[in-house]
């Protein structure tokens, strides 16, 4: 695939967010950009109106983003609208008595033959590839930090107290503290972004069974409702994406800089 293809022509797209059983009000938000190669999830944190704020500022300057000569110029792009909103974010902060807000964000990046995610949070990226799922991304929270540790033991993981702690988020730091990794695409890869509100209450084996075998916009309100029959104590977002370089696609979802929200 050549840098002058229709980008949007070789992703199948898919997205859906939900505010869940619990929550009067839909803190996430997402964005879907086949047309460049982005896709983002954020999760904002902060209190009603500030977590909305938070998560939009995030997706609004994504929605920027312009078609990339290169996968650098693209990742340079991403990098510079994250930075946007962590400034956005802390200045609405300042306005509103100092208060602490911010968001996660989870973002794909695809260019020809090669794909990045960048991410700060807990929402995740995930890949599935050759029957498997891989977590991308690693969770941005206390409880990961004291896993990588080894300071809890499996028997006290599964019930921890403080399992969703950020410890990095945009907006709440001077600079954003961002993490990135990439690869290369393969045909038949699928990539699921989702916030927690989905993993709060669907397992990683249910993730892979839906996003194999349903069709990108399916497979995400397939498990939305999930997350929903669940509890669904939290707002709930999610992305998927499947690459198809020959071309032959179902084009879910909106083009450009979608947002959708089901109240």
């Amino acid at each position: 695939m050549k840098p002058e293809t229709d980008l949007a022509s070789v992703f199948e797209t898919g997205g859906a967010t939900h505010c869940g059983h619990v929550r009067d009000r839909n803190e996430d938000d997402f964005i879907l950009r086949p047309d460049v190669g982005l896709w983002a999830v954020a999760d904002g944190m902060g209190g009603h109106v500030a977590g909305a704020f938070a998560s939009r500022a995030v997706t609004r300057a994504l929605s920027e983003v312009e078609r990339p000569a290169s996968a650098s110029a693209l990742l340079r792009s991403c990098d510079e609208k994250i930075s946007f909103a962590n400034d956005e974010i802390r200045s609405f902060a300042q306005r509103n008595g100092g208060a602490i807000v911010g968001t996660t964000v989870a973002v794909l990046l695809a260019f020809p033959e090669h794909f990045a995610c960048v991410w700060c949070g807990d929402s995740r990226v995930y890949l599935v590839r050759g029957g498997v799922l891989e977590q991308i991304s690693r969770d941005h929270t206390e409880f990961q930090e004291l896993m990588d540790r080894g300071a809890l033991a499996p028997d006290e993981a599964e019930n921890w107290p403080n399992r969703n702690v950020l410890t990095r988020a945009i907006g709440v730091f001077e600079k954003p503290e961002t993490e990135m990794k990439d690869g290369a695409l393969q045909s038949g890869d699928v990539f699921v972004l989702c916030s927690d509100g989905l993993t709060a209450h669907v397992e990683d084996e249910e993730i892979l069974g839906i996003a194999s075998r349903r069709p990108p916009e399916s497979a995400c309100h397939e498990l939305i409702d999930l997350a929903l029959s669940r509890g669904g104590k939290d707002n709930v977002t999610v992305i998927v994406m499947k690459y198809n370089p020959d071309g032959t696609r179902r084009m879910s979802g909106q083009l450009g800089a979608a947002q959708a929200r089901a109240e």
